[in-house]
């Protein structure tokens, strides 16, 4: 009995390893060695620059990715390597399923760095996959886009010190993200009484880290640049389109149609408004609500003429519900007739649900349409939801406002599917290919925000409970939902990197100018390949009405409105695109490039350690005056526009 007893305990001991065995890194493939930056957080809560080691081997195998990390990240690094080796095989043209990708991290402190390796970790799996040696004098830090571009980070100036600290000759980092803002303190005692004055200071990292270290900083737009600085090898890239021309007139004739609509709508309601028999105060309410309405109105009618067909039809739209909530709350006087209201609500959603998901999906262009629409039908059941709460706590006048949301949200469900039709061609195409990049952009978005979370503190509140739902969604088989809701989480999270703590507006107008840039490309791209990337139109032609806007009131929230729709035009250009990577003006020549010295010996050796993959947890901390207001305005702008 005690022998039996000995042998479970030992079967105890072994059998949690043995399902790594299978894990470890075969003798054959390649492996490259190579540092990058991360930060650290003190006891203190004070962020610090680390070097953490990056040992890289891909061998035949099915697909696997495995990662040890030593001491654990505060950032889980799988879904970031999982993207990391997707891009790679995309660039190269590589079916990254007859492969395994294994990948060891070592630092000398528990780091946060999951997203902003992700650069670091494709430059070692394409210098893996073609047997590239690297040179030890480079260093990197950077997210990695499905596109292939680089994406903003934190912690900027801690990794440059940590870059030095390295030994290392270049340090790159993303593109705009050379001026970098950091909060001052200083404390002066006068009198007894102790006087404490923040202000914010502009740093420019190249010229700082030049000065300091003698350290060479460059930013890369995308993962040629980086691969060419660190290998000294040129990846043939896509050519960009020669010319671009963002056309929404396929919209046009419905946007004549639904501003016609919309203004009568308008016209009868203030009609049966004046010739009403409310009191004075609340006459008064619903005509400033009509006044509101009107003035949209305007602005559409203005958009139309300007040929911006879909800004036209979200004008509309968002004049219609302000419109119909004023209708309805006229045409209620009592606790059923609201309760009429939320049921009819919901007829219409179910009626959009059916239509929509009835569909038949033939080529790209109707898949991005009718994953739009089948996302708008899933926001209308949320609004109806809320609505219902409104109306069990007696708040009437709020249940009518959502279920009118709800109501024209379900419309523009239909609005998309039919969009969708009129392009379709091609195979049909299964739900499966939207489960799989559902998957994948709900765990890269999971990532971004947890990583903003450890460095910034809980500051993203609103884009947490955004991969929340995108996860709720996918759990009730809602993909397309769970997709577009992670995706704008993603985008929104990005742009709040990438404008952390900037107020100068020649700045922020210069990185808007850039995602415009990127925008434009990603849908010329997408045209190339022979796909209409009609709901990239819409957001780019969405995004250039806030711009226009911005810059004419010099209006941040506007701006940060505009960054957003760039960024979801250049997203939604790719889309189910699989390896459409964005280009860029091109591999940096003449002086600016430092000369690649190719270290010698072997870096191709491989190793046989076990790499189960793991993750980490992230933490929180407090964040300081100037990240809590550049918070609070991005959200602002984010929450400013209502597209169709």
């Amino acid at each position: 009995m005690k022998k039996l007893a000995v042998i479970a305990l030992v079967l105890m001991l072994v059998l949690p390893f043995a399902g790594s065995a299978a894990a470890q890194c075969p003798a054959e493939g390649h492996t490259v060695i190579l540092k990058a930056p991360a930060v650290s957080k003190t006891a203190n809560g004070q962020l610090v620059g680390v070097v953490t080691e990056f040992v890289i081997t891909v061998a035949p195998g099915s697909g696997h990715i495995y990662i040890e990390t030593w001491p654990l990240a505060q950032v889980d690094m799988e879904a970031s390597a999982r993207l990391a080796a997707q891009v790679a095989g995309q660039i190269l043209g590589v079916n990254m399923s007859k492969y395994d990708v294994f990948i060891q991290v070592k630092a000398n402190a528990p780091i946060i760095g999951g997203p902003s390796a992700g650069g670091t970790m494709t430059v070692g799996i394409i210098a893996a996959l073609k047997g590239w040696k690297l040179n030890p004098d480079v260093m990197m830090t950077g997210m990695i886009n499905p596109d292939g571009t680089i994406g903003p980070v934190g912690g900027i100036l801690e990794k440059a010190s940590a870059a030095h600290s390295a030994g290392v000759k270049l340090f790159l980092i993303p593109e705009g993200q050379r001026i970098q803002y950091v909060q001052q303190t200083q404390k002066k005692e006068i009198g007894g009484i102790i006087e404490i004055n923040s202000q914010t200071k502009k740093v420019d990292v190249v010229k700082y880290a030049k000065e300091r270290w003698g350290l060479k900083v460059i930013e890369v737009k995308d993962i040629y640049q980086a691969v060419y600085y660190f290998t000294g090898h040129e990846i043939p890239r896509p050519e960009a389109p020669a010319y671009t021309k963002i056309d929404t007139s396929f919209l046009k004739g419905d946007a004549i149609v639904d501003y016609q609509n919309t203004t009568r709508y308008y016209e009868t309601v203030v009609t049966n408004l004046k010739n009403s028999n409310v009191g004075y105060e609340t006459y008064t309410t619903l005509m400033a609500a009509m006044n509101q309405a009107q003035a949209i109105l305007n602005e559409s009618k203005e958009a139309l003429d300007s040929g911006m067909y879909y800004t036209a039809l979200s004008k509309d739209f968002q004049a219609r519900i302000i419109i119909r909530h004023v209708d309805w709350y006229m045409n209620t006087s009592t606790q059923e007739d609201v309760q009429r209201l939320l049921k009819y609500t919901q007829n219409e959603i179910n009626q959009s649900e059916e239509f929509v998901s009835g569909l038949q999906i033939r080529g790209i262009t109707m898949l991005q349409a009718v994953a739009a629409a089948q996302q708008r039908v899933e926001e209308a059941k949320s609004l109806l939801d809320s609505a219902w709460k409104y109306y069990y706590s007696g708040d009437y006048w709020d249940a009518i406002g959502d279920a009118a949301y709800a109501y024209e949200r379900a419309k523009t469900a239909v609005f998309w599917a039919k969009l969708g039709e009129k392009f379709a061609k091609g195979k049909v195409i299964s739900e499966a290919v939207i489960k799989t990049t559902a998957r994948e952009y709900i765990d890269e978005s999971s990532l971004i925000v947890a990583y903003i979370e450890s460095m910034y503190g809980n500051v993203a509140g609103d884009l947490q409970s955004s991969i929340q739902k995108a996860e709720q969604y996918y759990e009730d088989g809602k993909y397309s939902a769970a997709l577009f809701t992670a995706m704008e989480a993603r985008v929104q999270g990005q742009v709040f990197l990438d404008t952390l703590g900037i107020s100068n507006m020649t700045v922020l107008f210069d990185k808007l100018t850039e995602m415009k840039s990127n925008a434009r490309t990603a849908i010329g791209i997408a045209e190339e390949k022979g796909i209409k990337p009609i709901l990239a139109m819409a957001y780019y032609e969405f995004a250039e009405s806030y711009e226009k806007s911005a810059r004419e009131k010099n209006d941040i929230n506007d701006l940060q409105t505009a960054m957003i729709f760039y960024q979801y035009a250049r997203e939604t250009a790719g889309l189910f695109l699989g390896n459409s990577m964005s280009p860029s003006t091109g591999v940096p020549s003449g002086s600016g490039v430092p000369q690649i010295a190719v270290p010698g010996g072997s870096n191709g050796s491989s190793t046989s350690t076990t790499v189960p993959a793991s993750s980490g947890s992230s933490s929180g901390t407090e964040w300081g005056i100037l990240a809590a207001v550049a918070v609070g305005a991005f959200l602002v702008g984010a929450l400013t526009g209502k597209k169709l």
